[in-house]
């Protein structure tokens, strides 16, 4: 007799709980994902990623992707460029044409691709998780804020930073990394902004001095996505006494914090389309591990949560869900095993690029920047031998 398949859980329609879910229906195994949002298409989904040879990329070949992926993909996206504060190129890293080891992609359009790749009716989108309750023998009752409530025998927590899932197997929380980013955006950049087209380039362009950075990172269509960086209080905009829905206001307050700085780097900040956006950088203590729970268990950044100077966070997120989804084909008949072995290969892993990351963000925003940039973007081009 063939055994029942386990009830399955996603919760979060991110990269890695997508992922997930489309290798575990390639293979024939029921799931269902759970997101909190309104739709597909409720909010922004922020810039663009670069998606890694033996992680993403290994995941989306896993996932029977691969080729749509390259299809949209921008592999010129891989050029990478350091600036001082008088805007002197330090450091450029154009690869070759036929040089895909990370090409980028907009997270839109990396999540549509999964989306669709699923069976209709997969995601249940306006379901935010109130609580999971153990119910005994590794099954566990999710209660949703709708009202709804279901049974798993596996309920898999992607539901990113603040996961709703990681309490029942942590304690840990978030901590804040000392440096925040203030978002911005160009739109139509080549047309509307062309000096600042052409210092960005066709990747990302970095400029740093003294604890503070100026990144830029072209977008599909024309769009320049940036970041004002800096180490401070996570409060610095409540101290300014800023409401940031004041753009011109916050944008006095981020030119004074960038004076002396040349005037092609602080067009970024003088020229933006539309508003700024807070966004102070949180990590998990590292490494981040757990007891095993039957039936439960993390991905992502509900279980690795890192700043983005690994340029690892979504590669390794559907790295997880990949292997994850495979361990529990492979397993099908013992879930728990299947959980067992995932968290055996990813929790080492993620601790090493954690801790890269750390490393990575004390170089790039470093009272001895630029040079520490340097090294920063030297690894991330793959100049300087360190990995995860």
């Amino acid at each position: 007799m063939t055994p029942t398949p386990p009830r399955i859980a996603v919760i979060g329609a991110g990269p890695g709980g997508l992922t997930c879910a489309r290798v575990l229906q390639r293979h024939g195994v029921p799931v269902t994902v759970y997101d909190h949002e309104a739709s597909a298409d409720a909010r922004p989904q922020g810039g663009t990623l670069d998606l890694h040879l033996t992680t993403g990329q290994k995941a989306l070949h896993a996932a029977g992707l691969y080729e749509e992926f390259r299809a949209v993909a921008r592999p010129e996206g891989q050029q990478m460029r350091l600036l001082d504060r008088a805007a002197t190129l330090l450091f450029e890293h154009t690869p070759a044409a036929d040089v895909t080891d990370r090409p980028e992609i907009d997270r839109a359009r990396l999540r549509r691709l999964l989306l669709d790749s699923l069976t209709p009716g997969t995601v249940r989108w306006g379901h935010y998780l109130r609580a999971v309750h153990p119910l005994g023998d590794g099954r566990h009752k999710a209660e949703f804020d709708n009202g709804r409530t279901e049974t798993f025998d596996v309920v898999i927590g992607a539901d990113g930073a603040w996961s709703r899932v990681r309490p029942l197997l942590s304690d840990a929380t978030p901590h804040y990394s000392g440096v925040t980013f203030v978002e911005f955006g160009l739109d139509d950049a080549d047309a509307r902004h062309p000096g600042i087209a052409r210092l960005v380039g066709d990747g990302s362009m970095m400029a740093a001095h003294a604890d503070k950075a100026l990144i830029a990172q072209r977008n599909s269509r024309a769009h320049i996505r940036g970041y004002a960086a800096f180490r401070g209080s996570q409060d610095w905009a409540l101290q300014a006494g800023l409401v940031m829905a004041d753009t011109e206001a916050v944008r006095a307050v981020l030119l004074e914090a960038f004076a002396g700085w040349d005037d092609r780097l602080l067009a970024l900040l003088r020229e933006n389309d539309g508003g700024f956006v807070n966004r102070p950088l949180f990590a998990l203590p590292v490494p981040h591990t757990w007891i095993h729970t039957r039936g439960l268990t993390l991905l992502g950044d509900a279980a690795h949560l890192m700043t983005p100077f690994s340029g690892m966070g979504a590669n390794l997120a559907m790295l997880d869900g990949c292997e994850l989804a495979e361990a529990l084909v492979a397993r099908h008949d013992d879930p728990d095993e299947a959980l067992r072995a995932y968290e055996t290969a990813m929790l080492p892993r993620s601790a090493r690029a954690a801790e890269m990351a750390a490393r990575g963000l004390a170089n790039a925003i470093s009272p001895d920047a630029p040079q520490g940039s340097l090294h920063h973007l030297r690894r991330m081009a793959g100049q300087d031998q360190e990995g995860p």
